[in-house]
């Protein structure tokens, strides 16, 4: 059975910093790209980030570009993401997303709220 189970939303000050994580199980992790989404109150989900089955091979979203790392280890099958500066629209649910073959599978999300 497939499990995506994203960790480490909390609430933090404007500036601070936050690393998620999210721990694959139930499928063969190395040969999944994985992302990480995000959706606010009232809007749609949106890719924040991306990293590819090379470790090396990640995109960001413009309005992440800088402030956040995305990484994969693929001997623990877990991937990170580290989240600097933030600022008051990042506050999201972050979820964690495995793309494949033979599908995609998701997280239940974890919450980052961005308050001062």
């Amino acid at each position: 059975q497939v499990h995506l189970v994203e960790s480490g939303g909390d609430l933090v000050q404007p500036g601070g910093s936050l690393r998620l994580s999210c721990v694959a199980s139930g499928f063969t992790f190395s040969r999944y790209d994985m992302r990480w989404y995000r959706q606010a109150p009232g809007k749609e989900r949106e890719l924040v980030a991306r990293i590819g089955r090379v470790p090396g091979d990640t995109r960001y979203a413009d309005s992440v570009k800088g402030r956040f790392t995305v990484s994969r280890d693929n001997a623990k099958n877990t991937i990170d993401l580290q989240m600097n500066s933030l600022k008051f629209e990042d506050t999201a649910v972050y979820y964690c997303n495995a793309i494949g073959v033979p599908g995609s599978y998701w997280g239940q999300g974890t919450q980052v709220t961005v308050a001062s």
